[in-house]
C-alpha cells in the first residue's frame, strides 16, 4: 500500500543520477518512487497521469528544462510540490525555478537524508535551500563592504593602505591629481566612511586587498 507513502517522481536525464536517487528512497518507510523521466516533456506526462506529491527536477536537460516542467507541473498540478537539484549555483537559475513554482533548491552534493528531509519538508509544504544558495542569496541582499569596488579602486585603496597621499597614487599609477582624488572620493562612498584612516581600517578588517 502506498496510500499512505509520499509519492515521488524522479526527473533527471542520468540514468546513474536516478538510479542513485532511487537508493537513498528506498531505505525510508514513508517515501516511494512512482515514476522517472529523463526531460521535461517526460515529467509533464508522468506527473499528469500519476499526480505525484513530489518531484525531484533536475534544471538543464533536453527537450524541456527543469525550468519549463515546473512552470507547467505546477500549473496543471498545483498539489504536486517541486524540488530543484542541480550542481548549478546560478542565482538566475534559483530565481527563475522558485519564481515557477519549486519549493526548495538543494545541490547534488546534497546527503541521501537531507534529500529524504527536504522531500518530508516539501510534502508539508515548508522550503528548504542549500546552505550554498542561501548564503549567495544573502550576499545579494546584504553586500559586503567592497563588493562594488571596481578593479582601479581596489588598486588606489590598496595604495591607501601603503599609506600613499593622492599626488603619489596619481604619480604610482601613472593617472592626473584629479583623477586620483576622485578615486578615492568614490572609495570612501562605497565603502560607507568619512575619511582615509576609516577607510584603511574597513579594507584590513575585510581583507580588502593583499
Amino acid at each position: 500500500m502506498t496510500n499512505d507513502k509520499i509519492r515521488v517522481i524522479i526527473v533527471d536525464d542520468h540514468d546513474m543520477v536516478r538510479r542513485g536517487l532511487a537508493s537513498y528512497l528506498s531505505t525510508t518507510d514513508d517515501i516511494v518512487m512512482v515514476g522517472e523521466a529523463a526531460n521535461g516533456e517526460e515529467a509533464i506526462t508522468l506527473c499528469d497521469r500519476l499526480k505525484p506529491d513530489v518531484v525531484i527536477m533536475d534544471i538543464m536537460m533536453p527537450k524541456m528544462d527543469g525550468i519549463e516542467a515546473t512552470r507547467n507541473i505546477r500549473k496543471r498540478n498545483p498539489d504536486t510540490q517541486v524540488i530543484a537539484l542541480t550542481s548549478y549555483q546560478e542565482k538566475d537559475l534559483v530565481h527563475q525555478v522558485i519564481l515557477e513554482g519549486a519549493i526548495s533548491y538543494l545541490l547534488k552534493n546534497v546527503t541521501g537524508e537531507e534529500l529524504i528531509t527536504a522531500i518530508r519538508k516539501g510534502m508539508a509544504g515548508k522550503p528548504t535551500m542549500a546552505p550554498e544558495i542561501t548564503q549567495a542569496l544573502i550576499r545579494d541582499q546584504f553586500p559586503a563592504p567592497g563588493d562594488d569596488l571596481t578593479s582601479r579602486e581596489r588598486e588606489v585603496l590598496a595604495l591607501l593602505v601603503e599609506g600613499l597621499n593622492n599626488p603619489e597614487i596619481a604619480e604610482r599609477l601613472t593617472i592626473s591629481r584629479s583623477t586620483a582624488r576622485a578615486h578615492v572620493s568614490n572609495i570612501l562612498m562605497k565603502l560607507g566612511v568619512s575619511n582615509r584612516g576609516e577607510a584603511i581600517t574597513l579594507a584590513l578588517r575585510n581583507k580588502l586587498v593583499r
